[in-house]
């Protein structure tokens, strides 16, 4: 029976955090997708078995996914035993074949969110997970995608240095752009750094762009 659950722990601060708690669930093997807009995450955790995702992928199987369309209907926590949608393909009985025995799924969203989900899959070989299981799986996602809210916020400065950094412009003509210094140019950026943890120009554009930022 789907549930909808709202147990208080500490917030997640990063993916290893994210990456652990979610093993302590499955034995079989975890999926966690972070803020998913029109089609791709903003973050993600793939620990599926590769036998799976190459099944999976080549027979095209997400659009007659019945899990697929039950996390996007609802937002809850349920047992994959308790989904009763149509599934045309035999997705659950090709996940059981694949080992993949007991499968649970949380699905979460916001009003405000601007259409923003967060979901997660959860395998185990040995048995159902356990009512107050099912309750950590829904908070974790909760969590995981509220985690953001704690994050320091780029301001629309930094934001406008970084784009125009990963243009490919230098410094000067990014200085020249705004018509500022070098010196605030370079403050902008390392504010921006600062903020998302990034050591190098590189790591800076790259988790910029990770994040949407840019």
């Amino acid at each position: 029976m789907t549930q909808h659950l709202r147990n208080r722990f500490e917030p997640i601060k990063t993916l290893d955090d994210l990456r652990e708690e979610f093993a302590s669930l499955a034995t079989a093997g975890f999926y966690v997708a972070l803020r998913v807009g029109y089609a791709f995450p903003e973050e993600d955790l793939n620990e599926l078995k590769p036998e799976w995702i190459e099944a999976y992928t080549e027979r095209g199987l997400v659009v007659f996914d019945p899990v697929m369309r039950w996390l996007y209907g609802n937002v809850g926590v349920t047992r994959w035993s308790e989904i009763t949608l149509p599934d045309p393909a035999n997705v659950l009985r090709l996940a059981r074949a694949m080992g993949l025995r007991f499968g649970a799924t949380a699905s979460f969203m916001r009003q405000g969110d601007a259409g923003l989900r967060s979901y997660a899959t959860v395998f185990r070989d040995d048995r159902e997970l356990t009512e107050g299981e099912l309750a950590q799986l829904f908070d974790l996602v909760r969590r995981a995608h509220c985690h953001k809210d704690d994050e320091p916020k780029l301001t629309p400065a930094e934001i406008e240095a970084i784009t125009y950094q990963a243009q490919g412009l230098r410094i000067k003509q990014i200085a020249g752009e705004l018509g500022i210094s070098h010196s605030a140019v370079k403050a902008r950026l390392s504010g921006a750094k600062r903020k998302l943890g990034a050591k190098t120009p590189s790591e800076l554009l790259r988790i910029a762009t990770q994040k949407r930022l840019i």
